[in-house]
């Protein structure tokens, strides 16, 4: 197959409880170059650089929510790039152990800003990730923030939630309907920052192909879709998906609409096949 083409589109609502709005998103490519800033939506192909998306859920008092969210993601923009460099100087860093090592930095720079001022005390926030490269998609998310896959029309769930009833959905003793209203739903007890002395984040690493439909959205966006609405919207999506990701936000405000939503919607197609 040739180098990929990822189209994308990104969205992001301020929720009704506040004006102020703590989520955060962000596209860029990735190569020897550092890294370049992309439009909230596009294509861009693989065939040079990697290309890497992300949603970061703030939380804390304050501006702190807001300002940890975008910490999280300017520092993965500096962060990732190292690995071209790297290659370039004849070493080939594992993406995992890169991303891993990231995070571990983005965790302790958001903590030690945190403690500099008093009003950004504990300020913390999400992060799910998906770092695509011309072989394999890398992921990682901490908190409740989420990476879905569908081919084929099947909705599969890549990142996890850090929360003790996200394990009872997953593990089927109850069902979704019971998460969805589970008291600890939102209790997380994986965030990056926060004043916590470590973060450990869910990593994998999978194939992706033509076809593939990726959904990476913030919490607000699930407290409005069923998982049956997000798996309807994705398989029915076109390679440009901005119509899709208009609609699954529209949807989810109109169904609840409370908190922050964000949302990034990102296809997969092949351009010898005729992908554009």
């Amino acid at each position: 197959m040739s180098a990929a083409l990822l189209h994308w589109a990104a969205r992001s609502h301020s929720g009704s409880r506040k004006p102020r709005n703590d989520d955060a998103f962000i596209s860029f490519a990735s190569g020897v170059r550092g890294a370049e800033t992309l439009p909230p939506a596009g294509v861009h192909s693989l065939a040079s650089q990697d290309l890497v998306f992300a949603v970061s859920d703030g939380m804390g008092g304050g501006n702190a929510g807001d300002l940890a969210s975008a910490l999280i993601l300017r520092q993965m923009c500096e962060i990732i790039p190292e690995t071209f460099k790297a290659a370039a100087a004849g070493m080939f860093p594992d993406c995992l152990s890169h991303l891993g090592e990231a995070l571990r930095s983005v965790h302790e720079h958001i903590n030690a800003a945190a403690a500099n001022r008093e009003e950004c005390r504990g300020m913390a926030a999400t992060l799910a990730l998906a770092w695509f490269t011309p072989d394999n998609l890398y992921l990682a998310n901490a908190g409740d923030s989420r990476i879905y896959l569908s081919r084929h029309g099947q909705l599969t769930l890549l990142s996890r939630d850090h929360t003790s009833a996200f394990g009872q959905w997953q593990r089927g003793e109850i069902g979704e309907n019971e998460y969805r209203n589970h008291p600890r739903r939102s209790a997380l007890y994986e965030v990056v920052g926060g004043g916590h002395p470590g973060v450990c984040p869910y990593f994998a690493a999978i194939s992706y192909q033509p076809g593939d439909r990726f959904l990476i959205c913030s919490d607000g966006l699930i407290d409005g879709l069923w998982e049956r609405h997000i798996a309807e919207a994705l398989a029915k999506c076109p390679v440009i998906p901005t119509l899709t990701a208009e609609t699954l936000l529209e949807r989810s405000i109109d169904n609840c609409g409370l908190d922050d939503t964000t949302l990034i919607v990102i296809t997969v197609s092949d351009p010898a096949a005729g992908g554009y």
